[in-house]
């Protein structure tokens, strides 16, 4: 049955969304798919899961983090067998992001990145999920802007959202 939430965040209502996207990425190294995809124009190797209290340790690994990155969580996810797809623009700002994924995921298979000078849309989208709205995976955007991101699950368009990047960008399975 489709779940969808829509989260509004931003310094007035108090949310963030380093959390929601920190939940999905431990849902998806419980349950991983053959593909992961963060499209996104801005992309920082922001924090995105507070485990300062080891609630996450059994799942992050022999030696985990108080706090994980975006580059880490998605490093566990591409150990996991997933080819992890970044689509963003070719832009100084990703730059650091795009060197800390690249160091974190070694294996060229496991790891993907396009530079598209077009690239305007922020979605992350994993095995049966998909997070899309208005937010950049940059600090601003996860913690500070006012932003809207729909969660989604069991719903048709996730499975059309893999089509569409595979096909946007020449992808295989």
């Amino acid at each position: 049955m489709p779940l969808e939430r829509t989260v509004r965040t931003g310094n007035n209502l108090g949310l963030r969304a380093d959390n929601i996207v920190g939940t999905a990425l431990i849902g998806e190294l419980l349950d991983p798919g053959k593909t992961l995809w963060i499209v996104s124009g801005w992309i920082s190797d922001v924090k995105v899961l507070d485990n300062s209290q080891g609630a996450f340790d059994s799942i992050l690994g022999d030696d985990p983090p108080s706090v994980c990155r975006l580059s880490h969580m998605l490093a566990l996810v591409a150990a996991t067998g997933t080819r992890v797809c970044i689509a963003t623009r070719p832009n100084p700002h990703n730059t650091v992001f795009l060197e800390h994924i690249s160091e974190a995921i070694r294996k060229e298979n496991r790891l993907r990145i396009i530079r598209d000078p077009n690239m305007h849309e922020k979605t992350l989208c994993g095995n049966g999920w998909i997070m899309t709205g208005s937010m950049n995976f940059t600090k601003s955007g996860m913690g500070n802007n006012e932003e809207s991101v729909t969660y989604r699950t069991g719903d048709p368009s996730v499975a059309q959202a893999h089509i569409d990047f595979r096909a946007r960008w020449k992808e295989s399975e």
